[in-house]
């Protein structure tokens, strides 16, 4: 039985990738803040005759991820695939920003990835695993909007975090790789109650030379990629936009 485990699991990107990764046969443990979001995913995949277990708490927080990591271990075993996918954004002002919402994001978006990182290959390491590590980064990492620098300073972060890891973690076996998302609409990927359906005008479709917006399914299928099909890639950044990012943009 292969095991994934899925951060930020209870909604939008996050809950595709348990889906996913539930339906190609994964035992998926779902680690999520939100407790109606994650039960709802949880719900579906058992429904699905998926296997599924999950955990309430903080990615940023060491001892909910120690928790989280040992509770898998009891009820399904060692990880083969971490996805760090959780992750928040404060987008404000530059000149408005606060010092406490900079550190809240680079403690979500970084210190959780990499608490969940180093959690999982001791569990790997000890058991003599390999494994696969995917992290969320975003194409925010490479380009950029007014307000964004929270957020943007924490993806740029994950993929040089990512390429460093890959190369320490190597002579383990495990590899370490991030994928950049553009805009993947997730406005119908929410809990019950905030779940809405997504309308895209002819220039939101025209901005991306695929045709169309991006769907979570799309950075799942990425996800299932880089932790089967990969084997000789590591320490890379897919980006995944429908090609927007190299799309010239002129000012009329």
């Amino acid at each position: 039985m292969k095991i994934a485990v899925i951060t930020g699991a209870g909604q939008g990107i996050g809950r595709a990738i348990a889906y996913h990764f539930a339906a190609q046969g994964y035992a998926v443990s779902l680690l999520d803040s939100d407790t109606d979001a994650v039960c709802e995913s949880l719900a579906h995949i058992v429904g699905a005759g998926g296997l599924a277990m999950h955990y309430v708490g903080d990615v940023a927080c060491r001892a909910d991820v120690e928790a989280w990591l040992s509770q898998t271990e009891t009820d399904f075993g060692t990880p083969d695939v971490l996805v760090n996918n959780a992750g928040i954004a404060r987008n404000r002002s530059f000149l408005e920003l606060s010092e406490e919402d900079f550190e809240r994001v680079m403690a979500v978006n970084l210190r959780g990835t990499f608490l969940c990182s180093q959690n999982t290959v001791r569990r790997m390491v000890r058991v003599k695993r390999p494994g696969a590590i995917i992290n969320l980064a975003s194409t925010r990492a490479l380009m950029s909007e007014p307000g964004t620098e929270a957020y943007s300073a924490s993806k740029g972060a994950i993929v040089a975090l990512t390429h460093a890891m890959a190369v320490s973690l190597g002579p383990h076996r495990i590899r370490v790789n991030a994928i950049s998302p553009g805009w993947i609409e997730v406005s119908d990927w929410q809990k019950a109650g905030i779940a809405r359906a997504p309308h895209h005008s002819e220039t939101d479709l025209a901005q991306h030379p695929v045709g169309r917006v991006g769907r979570p399914s799309d950075i799942a299928e990425a996800c299932l990629f880089l932790a089967e099909a990969a084997g000789f890639i590591t320490g890379q950044n897919l980006v995944v936009d429908g090609g927007m990012t190299i799309k010239m943009i002129y000012a009329e």
